[in-house]
This record gives C-alpha cells, structure tokens and sequence, in this order.
C-alpha cells in the first residue's frame, strides 16, 4: 500500500415498495449499490471500519437485527482514503422548469 490510511464505509438502504404496487428491487450483488431517496429509500451509514473484514463483521451483527434482516443483502461496503479529495470538480443545480397553467 502506498501508505495512505484507508477506511471502509458501511451502508445500508431499506428500499421502498414502489408507488406502482411492483416489489421492491434490492441489491442483486456484492458490491452492487443504488438507492432512490426522492422515492422513500432510506439510506444509513452504519459505520466506519478500518478493514474490509471489520466492516463484514458488522454486517454479520446487524443481520440479526428487526429491519435489517428484512432487507440481508442491502448492504455496501465503501473504501476511502483518509484525508483524500473526492468531489475535485464543482456542480450544477438543474432546476425543474414551471408549470405553464
């Protein structure tokens, strides 16, 4: 390793039933990751862990527990460098055009 500290972020997403009574779509894959929040996803960082292993370990704890089990396979793991830039670049705000009555 280049001697950079990395860290593993630990994500979870309840996905919500879609409007148009369809199921849900969950994670289909390790390493698969999506969420749609404007469509009631609920997203949540269960931690942050020093290892790959460690952050498993948690995903083992937290299979066990009411609303997470529901949802087994809706878990990311999500490796960062510490002290790192992520976003280099700005961003645009697209705004929704009015409504013409």
């Amino acid at each position: 390793m280049d001697g950079q500290s990395r860290v593993h972020l630990l994500w979870h997403v309840r996905h919500a039933e879609p409007a148009d009574g369809s199921e849900a779509r969950h994670f289909a894959e390790e390493d698969d990751c999506w969420a749609d929040e404007a469509e009631g996803d609920d997203v949540k960082l269960l931690g942050v862990y020093s290892s790959r292993d460690k952050a498993a370990e948690r995903i083992a704890r937290a299979r066990l527990l009411p609303g997470f089990r529901e949802e087994p396979k809706c878990f990311y793991i999500e490796e960062f460098t510490v002290d790192s830039d992520e976003w280099t670049e700005g961003f645009v705000t697209v705004k929704e055009p009015e409504a013409v009555d």
